[in-house]
């Protein structure tokens, strides 16, 4: 994938967010370099197998040499396409104003509208073969990784955001990168029962201890239905991952029995899920 198109437009947005889809990104990797590269990423062995390359007007002043690079790449058996980025002058001139930093095509202090006018002249060669326009006039960042989501997720039917359970003690303090937190030390503990102390939440009697109460099943259907209802939203809102972490005194027993259970549950539903135990 070439990513390019107007400065200011977010092209580097893109690629941090094509990176979340799986992509392999390269910022501002001179024309000559690519087939060179793309030849590295098939010898890889399937490492490499989705790339995507940021080029502009900063390493460019004619594209001649980009569009002959990627002749080259697709004569290597490589399927090539063009995401071309771009938006309103008035939009990156404000954007231009907020971050002020100058226009590439900016170096005799002339104004930022002719610098943009020049800049979407010479690459109108490039948007004239892309297969992907996207103009981010009116996008609010959500927007853009929900567009860039169906447009390059391989599997339609996985959802579009990583959900990651986290186990934790409350006696060594507050995950840091936790989105939700539940405090689950209402559960009996099994710390005082014989036969469990020195298990865990991964091992099964514990998990039979802890699931064989009626307050466990009920918090357990109740958070299940809460976590469907708030992740297509998270989705909505563009959110790539979601931390939910669960706490008990230690982080050995009933954290760790829950984070279990809800990766396998909301796995189930067809999200990607990760579980990690911090304190054991």
């Amino acid at each position: 994938m070439l990513i390019t198109g107007l400065s200011g437009a977010g092209k580097s947005q893109t690629a941090g967010m094509l990176e979340d889809l799986g992509y392999y990104c390269v910022d501002n990797m001179p024309a000559e370099l690519m087939p060179r590269f793309a030849e590295l990423c098939l010898d890889a062995e399937g490492k490499y197998r989705k790339v995507a390359l940021v080029s502009d007007i900063r390493g460019n002043r004619s594209f001649d040499g980009l569009l002959a690079a990627l002749e080259r790449i697709e004569a290597l058996g490589c399927k090539c396409r063009i995401l071309f980025i771009e938006a309103s002058t008035a939009a990156i001139i404000k954007r231009y104003k907020e971050t002020r930093r100058r226009h590439p095509l900016d170096l005799d202090g002339r104004s930022v509208e002719n610098a943009i006018n020049e800049e979407r002249g010479l690459l109108k060669p490039l948007r004239d073969r892309a297969d992907y326009i996207i103009d981010t006039t009116d996008y609010p960042l959500a927007a853009l990784r929900r567009t860039l989501s169906d447009y390059f997720t391989e599997n339609k039917s996985e959802k579009p955001i990583n959900v990651n359970f986290l186990s934790f003690g409350f006696r060594n303090g507050l995950p840091s990168e936790a989105d939700l937190v539940f405090d689950v030390r209402f559960l009996p503990n099994p710390h005082y029962v014989a036969g469990l102390k020195n298990l865990t939440g991964r091992d099964k009697p514990v998990r039979d201890y802890i699931f064989s109460f009626p307050q466990t099943k009920t918090f357990a259907d109740k958070l299940l239905e809460l976590l469907e209802f708030l992740l297509p939203l998270y989705i909505e809102e563009g959110k790539p991952s979601l931390n939910v972490a669960f706490g008990c005194t230690g982080g050995h027993h009933r954290s760790v029995a829950l984070a279990e259970y809800f990766g396998g549950e909301i796995s189930k539903l067809g999200y990607r899920t990760a579980c990690r135990h911090r304190d054991i």
